[in-house]
């Protein structure tokens, strides 16, 4: 097989002269005489002598590309400098690949991959010499260990973990200060970032404050806020001046706060207000509530709340005004309510239709946030009122009268049924109980809300009052209004008590202690009705519990010494009567329980010194005088 095609000669064209360009591609004979003055490097003309007839001589490696026709009519390859032409040399192409030898090329080891543009080398010039950092891209890469430091400090700190939380907010102030020096030393100095900075040390000054470290917060916070290149650092005065006022010294909070109010602009409103209301608080804990009152009036101006509108009712009352006291609670009920947005194509369910599922469960967060302002809004107004109320007029009963009214017509009349309970509850205190009974009795029919706390009450009166059909028939009442009312189940449990029903008593006072796991009450008398049946240890096991609660209750110590003796256990009987002592050293009949336990345990001296100190305290019954008279002789006989 040949490299081209054969090539066939018809003859000259005539009357045309071949081009330059032409004779590049003529491949016609040659005279064998012309050489085309190519020479030998003996001088010889090409083609005369070593040549094969023709005009350009053949090298004995190599194959020519193009194809030149020999005696026998066939294409031969030519070589790379000549053909078979009339036209003349021409230059030829190689058929070797540039770079490539079968030999390899000077200076190639043995067994040496082929590689033109030296990659392999480069590759591994890169892992074993990896080029070195830029310092900025070093600096960076220490900024980012520095904001790693910080969360976690930051959350570290919002698990509740103070100290770790405090280690890493250092370790992130000592590393951002080596970094400032490395940006000296690299002549970066320009370049310092002064939000990580401030990042830094406002970090460290909430770590140290949360740590109870209260100089060291301070001294952070003064480095931050006597830095100008800190923009709007002086707001943080608001936190020094909480560290003063936990601290105690009130005074410095308050020119602290002065000074943040100062530095913040009339636009940011809310922030302005918050620190208006610190002051305030600042001179309440200084006794000046007419500082004060300015204070909470002029937040009251702008922008009423209910918290400070409470906080202003008791400077009033502190300093006993009356009109003033009027004024401030009608300020107050007058605030409206927080309200949450609803779907208008929604209205309030009727009480007869059913409450949906979705209704229940899928309560979002903004409804829930909504419920609890409104119960925070109604207890401060009720607590304003049960204040006022017995001040602003010439007695309780009027004043109780003008508040409920004034609360009728504002936007808050539900909740002037609690404040007729309040009325009831301080004609109790005031030892009028008809009064107190028509007052409670009113809410039969008025308000069916509070029907079960109004039968409690009246139950508990009627108890008190030893009617305990009317006492039993409220007690019904209130469980009926409201079965997980712990005071009622109680109080239902008395009257079977009462009645001798012991087993039935224990089971309301067990289903109130499972309503409410704080019930002293019932738990009290829970023990009681365990000690009536004769379950001593279940009995103690309830008034120990209770002691858990009221540590200095001493009723409950009595009970437990009682317990103790009745079991037999009479030296935990002396420890608790001696506890007891402690807590009521006057009580004759302690004393004398306590002095009996001795006579019991045999120790006849401290028997007789418990009984003299009952005599001093009281007239001793018959038997413990004569005890304290039989011990004086047996002593003189003695010579004791």
């Amino acid at each position: 097989m040949f490299g081209a095609a054969r090539s066939y000669r018809t003859g000259p064209d005539a009357g045309s002269k071949p081009s330059a360009d032409d004779d590049l591609y003529n491949f016609d004979k040659k005279p064998a005489s012309d050489a085309g003055g190519y020479r030998t490097s003996a001088g010889r003309p090409l083609g005369t002598a070593g040549g094969f007839g023709s005009g350009i001589p053949r090298t004995s490696a190599r194959m020519g590309t193009a194809m030149m026709n020999n005696a026998y009519g066939y294409g031969v390859p030519g070589t790379s400098s000549g053909g078979a032409g009339d036209g003349g040399p021409r230059p030829m192409t190689s058929v070797r690949a540039a770079g490539y030898s079968s030999r390899g090329r000077a200076g190639m080891a043995g067994g040496q991959p082929f590689d033109p543009f030296n990659q392999a080398a480069g590759t591994v010039s890169a892992v074993e010499k990896p080029p070195s950092p830029h310092p900025e891209d070093q600096l960076k890469a220490s900024e980012k260990k520095i904001s790693d430091l910080i969360t976690e400090s930051i959350l570290l700190g919002a698990n509740g973990d103070h100290k770790a939380s405090l280690q890493k907010a250092k370790d992130a102030g000592k590393r951002e200060r080596l970094l400032v020096k490395q940006r000296e030393q690299a002549g970066l100095s320009d370049q310092v970032n002064l939000d990580l900075t401030y990042c830094v040390l406002f970090n460290l000054a909430n770590q140290y404050h949360a740590n109870k470290l209260h100089q060291e917060a301070l001294d952070t916070y003064a480095v931050i806020v006597k830095n100008k290149l800190f923009n709007q650092s002086g707001r943080l005065r608001v936190n020094m001046g909480n560290i003063y006022f936990e601290m105690g010294k009130v005074s410095q909070a308050v020119k602290m706060y002065r000074m943040a109010l100062d530095q913040i602009p009339n636009t940011n409103r809310d922030i302005r207000l918050k620190i208006m209301k610190n002051i305030g608080n600042a001179f309440v804990k200084m006794g000046q509530f007419q500082d004060a009152i300015t204070s909470y009036e002029s937040i009251m101006e702008i922008n009423p709340d209910y918290h400070t509108g409470f906080n202003l009712v008791l400077c009033y009352f502190a300093l006993g005004d009356r009109d003033r006291m009027r004024k401030g609670l009608q300020k107050l009920v007058s605030i409206r309510p927080p309200s949450v947005e609803q779907n208008d194509d929604i209205g309030p369910p009727s009480s007869d239709e059913p409450i949906e599922d979705h209704e229940v469960f899928n309560e979002d967060k903004l409804r829930a946030i909504g419920r609890e302002r409104r119960k925070a809004a109604e207890r401060y107004m009720v607590l304003a009122a049960k204040l006022v109320a017995p001040n602003v007029d010439i007695n309780f009963s009027q004043g109780f009268d003008w508040v409920i009214e004034t609360i009728r017509a504002s936007p808050h009349p539900e909740i002037a049924s609690e404040l007729e309970i309040a009325k009831a509850i301080h004609y109790l205190k005031m030892k009028n109980f008809p009064k107190a009974i028509e007052t409670l009795k009113s809410f039969e029919k008025q308000d069916q809300k509070l029907v079960g706390t109004a039968a409690t009450n009246l139950s508990f009166l009627y108890f008190l009052e030893g009617e305990y059909k009317q006492a039993e028939k409220y007690a019904e009442l209130a469980i009926n209004s409201d079965r997980y009312n712990a005071k009622a189940l109680t109080n239902y449990g008395n009257c079977l008590f009462q009645k001798g029903m012991y087993d039935r008593a224990r089971e309301y006072y067990q289903e109130a202690v499972g309503v409410d796991a704080l019930c002293t009450e019932a738990m009290y008398n829970l023990g009681l009705v365990n000690k009536k049946l004769g379950l001593y240890p279940d009995g103690l096991q309830w008034f120990e519990k209770l002691h858990s609660i009221l540590r200095n209750s001493a009723e409950v110590i009595y009970q437990i010494a009682d317990l103790y003796g009745r079991k037999g256990n009479l030296q935990q009987a002396m420890e608790w009567y001696n506890i007891l002592i402690s807590v009521v050293p006057t009580d004759p009949g302690i004393l004398a329980k306590l002095g009996d336990a001795f006579v019991r345990e045999g120790d006849k001296s401290q028997a007789f010194q418990h009984y003299s100190e009952r005599q001093v305290i009281s007239i001793l019954p018959v038997q413990y005088g004569c005890y304290i008279v039989a011990w004086s002789l047996l002593c003189r006989l003695r010579g004791l």
